[in-house]
């Protein structure tokens, strides 16, 4: 079965194993002949390749303009939140169609071994991930974001009532919940420094951590970059702090897989998590828990199935969840592998130019920035205030009007988005639709 007749069969069956845009396209009111028809079309549309790096050398910016190909969203759609999602790019979604089309025929040799993560080593995708992010397979688990490997953190290590959990006051929901919910349930104590908007350099934020620290501290969680304003903090220095101290280290990376380098080991910490459908733009419900070998032993399982008392699984034990969805591990390997065909290298470097560019841009327009002054704090995700205009109201203009998505927080606050497939054009038409925003509504 071809991805062609896979998609048509999808969109005619029952669903259960139906590709994720059969089942957008499904819910957004089209008809099953209608949504064939479209994806079809799509499949038509499909780049052949992608550029060479040839082309990189000879013209940057073609190089980008080639790969921006290989993404569904519309050529008149500006797409400027990924800090939210990513969207998964055409060799993302070939290996997604490819592990349907593998798993669901049932001819593994072995009759025990079926298409359902959840249980198992399913080493074939911990090693190419555990390779991308510099730590060695065992302390590795795939889980489905990091929400769930926070969730397993804050849960599963043995604390006291009293003892203090110190973070930032720009902590994401999915990094900051799973603490409050040990404390009112066991009476931990949450901790929070308040960081400056904006973070002027490192040395403020390792001496407000320091400063916060006690003799209850037991654990240091961090976001590498927060969800509030794009600060990347200075997480190997906060790592070396909580080390010398005695303190665990805790990182919610959900930002940095995929717009970031990222080396763990060379970071230090003791745990790490992250969610690849933002930045890597791997399928949703593709994540990872990262535990140090050499404090393993102190997270208990939290989700538990057969294999979770035995300590010679090492990362493993936290990865066996029960059935999960085998084709996104697909999509996430393909997200991995088209991140290092590209490389890293310069996929950071333009995040960190296209975040430069709009930033100054809109700082020209007078809008107050919350990224960092220090072009090592920020990378790829920019945010700014701009009184009077309400993001509530400027989020649906945008997006009604222009085809623009953005978003932001109360009351004035726009997050912008910089993936390395965005082109210039791209940040000149939400410039112009700002600038006509602005114009018509506060001048």
């Amino acid at each position: 079965m071809d991805r062609r007749a896979f998609l048509s069969a999808s969109l005619l069956g029952a669903g259960a194993l139906a590709a994720p845009e059969a089942f957008a396209l499904a819910g957004n009111g089209l008809g099953a002949s209608r949504a064939r028809a479209i994806l079809e079309d799509l499949l038509d549309q499909e780049p052949a390749k992608l550029p060479d790096h040839a082309l990189y050398a000879k013209n940057e910016e073609a190089y980008w303009a080639e790969l921006r190909k290989q993404y569904l969203i519309p050529a008149d759609e500006v797409y400027l939140n990924n800090g939210t999602i990513g969207s998964a790019p055409w060799p993302v979604l070939r290996a997604v169609f490819d592990g349907y089309t593998e798993t669901v025929k049932m001819t593994q040799t072995d009759p025990e071994d079926y298409p359902i993560w959840g249980y198992g080593p399913w080493n074939e995708f911990r090693d190419p991930l555990a390779a991308f992010i510099g730590c060695t397979r065992d302390e590795l688990a795939l889980v489905r974001n990091a929400t769930e490997g926070n969730s397993y953190i804050a849960n599963g290590l043995d604390l006291k009532p009293g003892d203090e959990i110190l973070m930032t006051d720009q902590e994401h929901p999915g990094g900051e919940q799973p603490w409050n919910l040990r404390a009112k349930r066991y009476g931990v104590v949450v901790k929070k420094i308040t960081l400056p908007k904006p973070v002027p350099d490192a040395a403020t934020v390792l001496n407000l951590f320091n400063d916060a620290i006690t003799p209850r501290t037991r654990v240091i969680f961090f976001s590498h970059l927060t969800t509030v304003t794009g600060v990347v903090l200075p997480a190997k220095q906060l790592c070396a702090l909580a080390r010398a101290k005695g303190i665990l280290s805790a990182v919610d990376g959900a930002h940095v897989v995929g717009m970031m380098k990222l080396d763990v080991h060379d970071l230090g910490c003791d745990m790490y998590t992250s969610s690849p459908h933002k930045w890597l733009q791997a399928p949703a419900g593709s994540g990872f828990l990262y535990v140090r070998d050499e404090v393993m032993d102190r997270v208990w399982n939290t989700i538990v199935t057969a294999g979770w008392d035995e300590p010679k699984l090492r990362g493993e034990r936290f990865q066996r969840l029960g059935s999960s969805n085998v084709p996104a591990l697909w999509g996430m390997r393909a997200a991995v592998q088209l991140a290092n065909d590209i490389g890293m290298d310069k996929i950071e470097q333009r995040h960190r130019a296209m975040a430069d560019h709009i930033l100054q841009q809109m700082q020209q327009r007078a809008a107050v920035s919350w990224a960092s002054p220090d072009p090592a704090l920020r990378c790829a995700i920019v945010s700014v205030n701009v009184p009077p205009i309400q993001i509530a109201e400027i989020e649906g203009w945008m997006w009604k009007n222009k085809k623009i998505r953005i978003r932001g927080g109360a009351p004035s606050k726009i997050r912008l988005s910089t993936p390395y497939y965005l082109l210039p054009k791209d940040v000149d038409r939400f410039l112009a639709a700002y600038d006509e925003y602005h114009a018509a509504n506060h001048a």
